[in-house]
């Protein structure tokens, strides 16, 4: 094979030549005495014993290879040996699993035959060579932790999806999941086991036992007097639920934790093994013997400075070596026994990486002296062998074992033209390389040694009723200050050794990074950002295929690591050039999202698609950025959007074809994350069953033909990066908003914006699920604190109730102590200050690069989404993920960030250029979210005035046509602390039950802004079309939701009250309190109305204002005639108490109710009251019980009937002191001392009216409108709300031109 770097004359072939007779004299070759010495002690016996002089053979380069041959032979043992070690097994010698007809289910299979991924409810496959005799062993790499069976089985063991190994008789599993053995019946068995755990399976057929080791520690016996005897005979088997994967190690590798007696499934290349480890001492004595040419003598040397000087002696001598060496170093065993372990041991000597240099030279021999394929497939199993060592080391107290593996890494990545290479080929194309950047979490902190680290443990024990940790400092007892110290002592261990691999994980990526190693071809930073864009492609445009999908907690350590690097890399180029940007004025300039030097892969842009704005935007690219679309890219692009739908529909034609069992090769394009991480590219895809695949229980990912467009930047060059000679690569299109300022390299940008990308695919999601383990410390140490409790109450005559709360005691306080040791490590990985400080970073990119797109103006619509998206999961993140453990206060420079981000969303939730209605609800809800916490509602109060007066404008838009219960919840909490008794947290009610989630922004204390309620009055004030719009879409969307709420409770009434057993549905349960909870709340905005601008309602000289009194009039008497009857369906309800159903109530509808009333008829001027109190009682619905019933005064004949039927106490708003004030309860007083006089004398004066003079449509009001054309007539109210919405008459359909006063004639 011949080299690209083919230039060099020393190849392997070359040295072969050096036999002639002349050859001794070349220039620079010792004399034939000392080569003779040289030589003899290079090449030694495998005793170590050297003969004496006279007796040994005089060995030149002409008869070395003869030589080398005999030594070489000795150790090759007779072929009855290996014919020994295969008695007791049938089956092939290279152990696989057996795709062909050993499975059942549907499953993914690696392209090595060795990993596998379940596909199906539980799949089981079996490997292709069984055991009947002796004692042996396999190693399964555990992937995930999730529900699989793990052991031996027969031919004769028929599974299906229910059953798998250990479910029928002679089958046998271990399942730590579920920590169990199975053997058709069940019983505990063992540890749980992890993801990165290596579980040993053993069999021992003459004594007739299976037993398990996890992680080299025995489990003890798992069965014993299993079935032996003629024809029965044991395979290795597996059964795994879906998305589950392993990879088993049946011999092909080195046993992680080989055992004394048993052997591998496959037999170890025994001979080979021997030749390498004759040839790798052989290499050991090249590096510690010298030749002193001047004295000539040989002399010992110090391995560890040894270098190849271009001596001819020493180089032909290696060549002969490498002869040997170099074919054996591409089998994966030998490479991981005999290389690898050689490598790590040079290391052992502990300092820095670069203080051995003896591996940097090894790997110039091997490119020297090894044809090129040879090199490559042994880097490729080198950097295998090492990301497997890794990911499946177990975790120990000072993390030796993943340091290890991670300077080794160093090392081969420090040599230039081997990272290339692997950068080029492996890293990202055939390993899973993000591994290296991951810490893994231990499950079981007792074998990590967390309790020699941390071995006091403690946790917070001062809770609210809400169950979050006080605010009130409180006295701390001194043995709790001495626990909580020497806890965080231990922490701080923890923390400076973690770090210490996290400093390392930092330095492979400076490698990768490198943009200086321009020898011998493009630089590894750009070779790195292309594999880096392929690898977010893969997991944009996979998000439901589990087993290409990165896992998140993968993403979040790689984030972390790659933050560092490109920070380290931006301040070094500024330090070089002053007038660049720091890292911390990071940010991506708006040109890369549609210069097209950058590929999103179809990634939703703010605007729409790309394709779509292409269309739309060219002018203004032309005009603002100079960038020009050719028309023929317009129609590549739509007809490849076809392609591509073709393409998709015949893919799915053809998976739906019936078919028998399947082996696709191929099937993916990538090895499987869940699998071992260090296989081939592509799987094969398994099936047992033709129907599974016609109507498969949940989507197929695997099977879809996903096609995956080439990437642009393939071709891409340095200068199409970096730029030059005007060229301005990356930042090509600079738009005239933008600064004519230098960032940072142009490189740097493209990562910076990978990395807001990978927070977005999967990192939030993995910082929010990881909460869960602080939430179980604080769920237990409340259980531990109230049954601490309850044994203080205790009586002393209760002995048995007093064991048994010392049992629970005991039970929370193991569990407690775990948890707390396990928090301590996620804490330090995940949540620690440092990486708070990523994330606030990160937050501050995101903020300044939106500030800079929003300033392009039609441009912004070109932005991803994802930028809007991880701006606010980022704050989200900071704010209620990494607290208590770190403050987001202490953030520099974190107000101005709080008053930017919320500049972003007071801006941009209306913003006309974001058309995506997921990100349009992301930023309402986000806002909603905002304006609920004290600090971040002042942050909104400091944005320019400008700026809140056109939210508010944007707020008090009509409801119609967007998502008007986000906007309304805003308007509410603005409010929420100035309603009428709207000063509460949590309802009265509610109070003695605790909060699923107390940090949830409903739960927050109210914190009302009047600085936007000032706002909100002006709008109102001073425009006369903006009122009544909103007003009336605010009634009209009460109406509809108070009408769909009592429609829900008549049925769940009705469901109540069948005799036969039945459920109402949780779902149904669950949208009638979301109708209940909108409805008051659309009362509160109309309570908020009223107070800020009354004269909408009572200003008759207003246009609409008549209309909208009478409408609110007509809504609040159905309210309070549904919710104030005695004995009536709302009661009924409320009394049933159905899960679900927890927030209705009377006291928030009511109270919500009252106020609006109080408002309008006891705190306006006297003409207002009296126009309101006019139309109340005009209204028909109009009942002065439900006002008396407000105050607990109910008909006499009434309150008798209720004594007798139970004793339950009466509703009256007197009742709720600490939530309505005195003042407050004086104007219901009031009210209804008002409301009572006038319905009086409006009773008394009220005339008799024909039924013929009423108004037909609402039978309230007499007629007093009469419409154009048709003449027909109503009342003046029916017929201006109707025209609202519909220029149809009520009776003929005839379009209304105009409406007229009517007045009965007095002859009539």
């Amino acid at each position: 094979m011949t080299s690209r770097g083919a230039g060099t004359a020393l190849s392997r072939k070359n040295y072969r030549l050096s036999t002639g007779p002349d050859k001794s004299k070349v220039a620079g070759i010792v004399n034939s005495r000392l080569l003779n010495d040289y030589l003899h002690r290079v090449f030694s016996s495998a005793d170590g014993n050297q003969p004496a002089a006279a007796y040994r053979k005089h060995l030149t380069f002409q008869n070395l290879q003869e030589h080398l041959d005999r030594l070489l032979a000795e150790e090759n043992g007779s072929e009855d040996s290996q014919d020994q070690l295969t008695e007791g097994r049938l089956g092939p010698s290279t152990v696989v699993l057996d795709h062909t007809s050993g499975f059942e289910g549907l499953l993914l299979v690696d392209d090595d035959l060795l990993g596998v991924i379940g596909h199906s409810n539980f799949g089981s496959i079996r490997a292709t060579t069984c055991v009947y005799k002796g004692k042996w062993i396999y190693e399964v790499l555990i992937s995930s932790q999730g529900l699989m069976q793990i052991g031996w089985c027969t031919l004769n063991c028929r599974f299906n999806q229910e059953e798998g190994v250990g479910d029928t008789p002679d089958s046998y599993a271990y399942d730590g999941n579920r920590v169990r053995k199975w053997n058709v019946t069940t019983t505990n068995y063992g540890k749980s086991w992890a993801a990165g755990d290596i579980v040993s399976c053993l069999i021992d057929l003459e004594e007739g036992t299976i037993a398990f080791c996890l992680n080299g520690i025995s489990l003890g016996t798992a069965f014993d007097n299993i079935t032996r005897g003629a024809g029965m005979a044991y395979f290795p088997a597996i059964s795994l639920s879906f998305k589950e994967s392993v990879a088993f190690n049946f011999g092909s590798r080195p046993l992680r934790y080989p055992l004394e007696g048993y052997r591998p499934l496959q037999d170890p290349p025994v001979a080979d093994l021997v030749k390498a480890r004759r040839l790798l001492g052989f290499l050991k004595n090249v590096i510690h013997i010298g030749i002193d040419v001047t004295e000539g003598k040989l002399v010992e040397k110090d391995a560890s400075m040894w270098q190849l000087q271009g001596e001819p002696t020493v180089l032909i001598t290696l060549a002969h070596i490498f002869n040997y060496f170099s074919p054996l170093m591409c089998k994966v065993y030998l490479v991981e026994d005999v290389l690898m372990t050689f490598l790590l041991s040079i290391l052992e000597r502990g300092g820095a990486v670069e203080a051995h240099p003896l591996i940097q030279q090894l790997l110039d021999l091997m490119w020297l002296l090894m044809e090129e394929y040879e090199v490559h497939e042994c880097l490729k199993q080198l950097l295998m062998s090492l990301l497997r060592a890794y990911r499946f080391s177990p975790i120990i107290p000072d993390l030796g074992l993943q340091i290890h593996y991670l300077r080794l890494t160093i090392a081969v990545l420090k040599h230039e033209k081997s990272r290339k290479y692997l950068l080029s080929n492996v890293l990202f194309d055939v390993l899973r390389s993000v591994v290296f950047f991951y810490i893994k979490s231990p499950l079981r902190v007792e074998e990590a040694g967390l309790q020699e680290l941390i071995p006091t443990t403690w946790w917070p024990n001062r809770f609210t009723k809400e169950g979050k940790e006080s605010k009130e400092v409180k006295e701390e007892s001194a043995e709790e200050r001495l626990r909580r110290r020497a806890y965080e002592r231990g922490c701080q261990r923890l923390k400076k050794r973690i770090e210490v691999v996290e400093g390392l994980q930092v330095q492979i990526l400076k490698l990768l990074l490198n943009n200086k190693d321009r020898g011998g071809g493009e630089a590894s930073r750009y070779i790195f950002l292309n594999k880096f864009r392929k690898f977010l492609q893969e997991n944009a445009s996979n998000r439901g295929n589990l087993t290409v999908l990165c896992p998140p907690e993968y993403m979040v350590c790689f984030l972390h690591r790659l933050i560092a690097a490109l920070r380290f890399f931006w301040d070094g180029h500024k330090a070089k050039a002053p007038a660049a940007l720091s890292s911390e004025e990071a940010y991506v300039p708006p040109q890369l999202f549609y210069n097209g030097k950058v590929d999103y892969f179809d990634l939703q842009r703010l605007g729409g698609l790309l394709s779509h704005l292409k269309k739309t935007l060219k002018d203004d690219l032309a005009a603002k950025a100079n960038v020009l679309i050719d028309p023929a890219e317009l129609q590549a692009v739509t007809m490849d959007d076809l392609d591509e739908d073709e393409e998709s529909a015949t893919s799915a034609a053809q998976s739906q074809r019936p078919s028998a069992t399947l082996a696709i090769g191929g099937a993916l394009a990538r090895p499987g994350w869940l699998s071992s991480p260090t296989l081939g590219r592509a799987n094969r895809f398994l099936s047992t069953a033709a129907v599974s695949l016609m109507n498969p229980r949940r989507p197929l990912g695997a099977l879809e033909k996903v096609k995956v467009r080439t990437l642009s930047v393939e071709q891409r060059t340095e200068e199409d990066i970096e730029g030059s000679n005007g060229n301005e690569g990356l930042l090509l299109g600079r738009p005239p908003e933008e600064p004519d300022q230098p960032i940072t390299e142009n490189s740097l940008l493209e990562v910076l914006d990978g990395i807001v990308m990978m927070y977005n695919l999967s990192v939030h999601q993995q910082l929010g699920k990881m909460v869960g383990v602080s939430d179980d410390v604080n769920e237990y140490a409340m259980a531990l604190k109230d049954t601490e409790e309850k044994i203080s109450r205790c009586p002393k005559r209760r002995r048995d109730i007093h064991e048994e709360l010392l049992k629970s005691q005991k039970v929370f306080s193991e569990k407690l102590n775990h948890l707390s040791r396990r928090l301590a490590w996620i804490n330090v990985t995940i949540y620690s200050k440092e990486k708070m400080q990523d994330i606030y970073w990160l937050l501050r990119v995101c903020i300044r690069t939106i500030e800079h797109g929003d300033r392009t103006g039609s441009l912004f619509a070109f932005m991803p989404e994802f930028y809007l998206s991880v701006a606010m999961n980022s704050y989200s993140a900071l704010k209620n993920y990494f607290s208590p453990v770190n403050s987001m206060e202490e953030l520099p420079g974190y107000e101005e960030t709080l008053m930017r981000l919320a500049a972003i969303l007071a801006k941009h939730f209306a913003d006309s250029r974001i058309v995506g209605t997921d990100i349009r609800d992301s930023l309402m809800q986000a806002l909603a979210s905002y304006v609920c916490y004290p600090h971040s509602l002042r942050a909104v109060e400091r944005i320019p005035e400008e700026q809140r007066i056109s939210m508010m404008k944007n707020l008090l838009a009509p409801y119609e046509q967007r998502p008007w219960a986000q906007t309304n919840w805003i308007l509410v909490r603005l409010w929420r602390g100035c309603g009428f008794g709207y000063r509460y947290t949590r309802l009265p009610h509610l109070l003695k039950t605790k909060p699923e989630d107390a940090s949830l922004p409903s739960l927050q204390k109210p914190c009302p802004s009047t600085l936007l309620q000032r706002h909100m009055a002006d709008l109102l004030h001073s425009d006369c079309d903006l009122a009544p719009s909103f007003l009336n879409s605010v009634l009209n969307q009460l109406n509809w939701a108070f009408s769909e709420f009592i429609g829900m409770i008549q049925e769940i009434q009705q469901a109540a009250e069948r005799l036969e057993r039945n459920f109402v549905d949780s779902r149904q349960l669950k949208v009638c309190a979301t109708c209940f909870d909108l409805s008051v709340s659309l009362l509160r905005v109309l309570e908020m109305t009223v107070t800020l601008a009354p004269e909408i309602f009572l200003d008759w000289n207003r246009p609409s204002s008549e209309l909208l009194l009478r409408r609110l009039a007509q809504l609040l008497n159905q309210v309070l005639n549904r919710v104030t009857a005695e004995r009536n369906l709302f009661d009924r309800v409320v009394n049933l108490r159905l899960p679900g159903l927890e927030s209705v109530d009377h006291y928030p509808i009511l109270v919500a109710v009252t106020g609006i009333l109080v408002r309008l008829l006891v705190d306006s001027d006297a003409q207002g009251a009296e126009r309101a109190t006019v139309v109340l009682l005009a209204d028909p619905c109009f009942q002065l019980r439900s006002i008396q019933y407000l105050l607990g005064h109910a008909e006499p004949a009434a309150m008798a009937a209720a004594a007798a039927a139970t004793e339950k106490r009466h509703f009256s708003l007197s009742t709720y002191t600490e939530y309505i004030s005195a003042e407050e309860l004086s104007k219901v007083d009031k009210m209804l001392s008002h409301l009572s006089e006038e319905s009086k004398q409006a009773a008394a004066t009220t005339l008799p009216t024909s039924e013929e003079d009423l108004c037909p449509i609402c039978y309230a009001h007499p007629i007093s409108a009469i419409f154009r054309p048709c003449s027909h007539k109503s009342c003046k109210a029916c017929i201006n709300q109707h025209l609202m919405n519909n220029k149809d008459c009520f009776f003929c359909k005839a379009t209304i031109t105009g409406v007229d006063d009517f007045t009965k004639p007095a002859g009539s």
